[in-house]
């Protein structure tokens, strides 16, 4: 059971999924009330929102595995906030990742 202890329920992974399902949800309406066209970005092949989403969304799991991988997840500061929460460096990650998807849903 250690081996899976990190796959436990936290704050950032429950932010995660509610953000995740806010998003299919807004999508899902954008789509009944603003049906779209196939537009043609800079990878000059037609794509459709989903389309972008699903792109942005496999961007910020490797953004996510490779930071991981070679930066780690330590804390990079304590909010004071009862005896202190550590904000993980993965919030960069998460950053990074939120900007790439900006950058490819206005270019893609």
């Amino acid at each position: 059971m250690d081996s899976i202890a990190w796959m436990a329920w936290t704050w950032p992974t429950a932010v995660f999924f509610v953000l995740l399902a806010s998003t299919l949800g807004m999508m899902t309406w954008l789509a009944i009330a603003y049906p779209e066209a196939e537009r043609v970005g800079v990878l000059r092949i037609p794509t459709t929102r989903g389309d972008r989403l699903f792109v942005s969304l496999v961007l910020a799991a490797v953004i996510h595995l490779l930071w991981i991988g070679l930066v780690g997840t330590d804390p990079i500061f304590t909010l004071p906030i009862g005896e202190g929460i550590d904000i993980s460096s993965l919030w960069l990650a998460t950053l990074i990742s939120l900007a790439s998807a900006a950058f490819i849903f206005r270019t893609v």
